[in-house]
């Protein structure tokens, strides 16, 4: 009779292991599908964002005037802040963004706008709207994005 009891006890403690296990793998599953949706409203707001700069460049460029144009985005993804910037080196120009806090060399999506373009400036969520402005730099455009409320 004493030897059961031992039995049942290691037999509890393995049914724990094996709920801990389970629950941990249920909670990262979870964690995932969520993940997703937030990081495809981001990739969609900065293709949204893109194509708004790319109308502003080509009009620019066409019309040799500036324009602006004032983008109404959400302030979180989910309960998330995100950032968005507009960046370029010698040979392309970009639009970025990710998640979180602002991290220099960082990004999850990237989006590459017309060359010859000088870019700069960065938008972050929850601070009104962004505004992108464009203007002629000599023959060169120049695409700078702000936050309205920042």
């Amino acid at each position: 009779m004493p030897s059961i009891l031992p039995s049942h006890i290691y037999t509890l403690v393995a049914l724990s292991a094996v709920c801990t296990i389970l629950l941990a793998s249920l909670n990262a599953y979870t964690t995932s599908l969520k993940a997703t949706p937030e990081i495809e409203q981001l990739e969609n707001m900065i293709n949204h964002v893109a194509a708004k700069g790319n109308e502003l460049l080509t009009i620019v460029a066409t019309t040799n005037s500036s324009a602006q144009v004032s983008i109404q985005l959400p302030a979180t993804i989910g309960y998330k802040q995100y950032w968005i910037r507009v960046r370029n080196d010698s040979s392309s120009a970009w639009l970025e963004g990710s998640l979180g806090q602002i991290i220099e060399n960082e990004s999850i999506h990237r989006v590459y706008l017309p060359k010859r373009t000088s870019a700069s400036g960065y938008y972050i969520g929850g601070y009104g709207p962004a505004i992108l402005e464009c203007a002629m730099n000599g023959s060169t455009p120049q695409l700078n994005l702000s936050s309205l409320g920042g």
